[in-house]
């Protein structure tokens, strides 16, 4: 008897290389897209015509520059509160008023609301994260920042023929932020116009180019120097997770102990699977180290993810498994906007006039 030989996965499209491509950089030049082309076999008309195509479908969310938020000064934290059911909704949407909250989640567990904020260097994030703990009725909220970024980066595999156990190199971690770093006023307009949605044309930047009063290769000269400082990772694609077929997410919670957190955070974020791997701090009531998100396209495939991590490096390490059962706001963090400090002045009290009537209670 003879036994069948496992199919081949079939072979990448030009669309998914493409897409793949698009996630890693985009190069700043004056024709990026011919650029891309090039190196795929593609021409310029070919890859404006599948990205136009793709972002028709819904599956392309935007295409412009990421930050890295401390690089910049910006203070900025995960954030997990309890919320009695009935309250959970309304609650969200009070959390999702802040300009400085670009994702909002309910979760699978007694911590059943998690969101990320971002505040200016000026502002105070604990007093924004208990103001939003006092105006949405929560009963209990914890601040989960980072303490070591080990990886950051969404990578969606669009060819399907990657193993859940695959490996990479990871690009972004702390190592790579300046957090000393001296924004400039030139940095200020930079990410003001590159964290636009940039045209989906043969000379994307042209637009930005015309509002900074410099020619392309003074904006990419410019970018180098954001990049080496870590306050710019790159321009790419970014992809709508369930459009693109990402239906499913999964973080990965690790009870690490304290003496291994260096080794295991550095093995779990060597997963290409993994998009963001962090270690944040612990509670009484969360004994959890490292979180490691992965997205799937299903749920099988997303705990496949957790599960392949566990057996290669994590063992007998005691986690969960938490994914999102409702999406309440998922958006891009936008810098220097108005509108974050309109919220502030109409909400914040000035700490010096706070006095003892602030409630630190089970908020902080």
């Amino acid at each position: 008897m003879t036994t069948a030989s496992p199919a081949l996965p079939e072979p990448a499209s030009p669309r998914e290389l493409l897409l793949n491509r698009i996630q890693k950089d985009i190069p700043i030049v004056q024709r990026p897209y011919l650029a891309l082309g090039q190196e795929l076999g593609l021409s310029e008309a070919e890859v404006l015509s599948m990205l136009l195509e793709v972002r028709e479908s819904g599956v392309l969310r935007q295409v412009s520059a990421i930050f890295d938020t401390r690089t910049l000064g910006y203070q900025s934290s995960l954030v997990a509160a309890v919320y009695d059911d009935s309250q959970l909704d309304a609650g969200a949407e009070i959390v999702n008023a802040h300009p400085g909250v670009s994702h909002n989640y309910r979760r699978n567990h007694s911590f059943n609301l998690w969101y990320t904020i971002a505040v200016p260097p000026e502002s105070d994030l604990e007093a924004h994260v208990q103001r939003l703990h006092e105006l949405s009725g929560a009963k209990l909220t914890r601040l989960m920042p980072t303490l070591h970024l080990y990886k950051i980066g969404v990578e969606f595999d669009m060819t399907g023929n990657e193993a859940w156990n695959a490996k990479s190199r990871p690009q972004y971690t702390s190592e790579q932020r300046n957090i000393g770093y001296e924004v400039s006023e030139l940095d200020r307009r930079f990410v003001t116009e590159f964290q636009k949605d940039l045209p989906i044309v043969a000379e994307p930047y042209q637009d930005a180019c015309a509002a900074l009063g410099l020619d392309i290769a003074e904006v990419a000269a410019h970018a180098v120097q954001m990049k080496a400082a870590g306050a710019l990772r790159r321009v790419s694609a970014v992809f709508r997770h369930q459009s693109a077929g990402f239906r499913f997410n999964a973080m990965g919670v690790w009870a690490v102990p304290q003496q291994d957190v260096q080794e295991i955070g550095a093995q779990m974020a060597g997963f290409k699977a993994v998009s963001h791997c962090y270690l944040r701090p612990t509670y009484p009531e969360w004994p959890y180290t490292i979180f490691t998100m992965v997205h799937g396209r299903s749920k099988e495939e997303a705990f496949g993810k957790i599960q392949a991590i566990e057996e290669e490096v994590a063992p007998g390490i005691q986690h969960e498994i938490l994914y999102s059962t409702k999406e309440y706001k998922k958006v891009r963090l936008e810098f220097y906007k108005p509108e974050f400090y309109e919220w502030e002045a109409a909400n914040i009290v000035p700490t010096h006039a706070q006095g003892q009537d602030r409630t630190p209670a089970q908020a902080l």
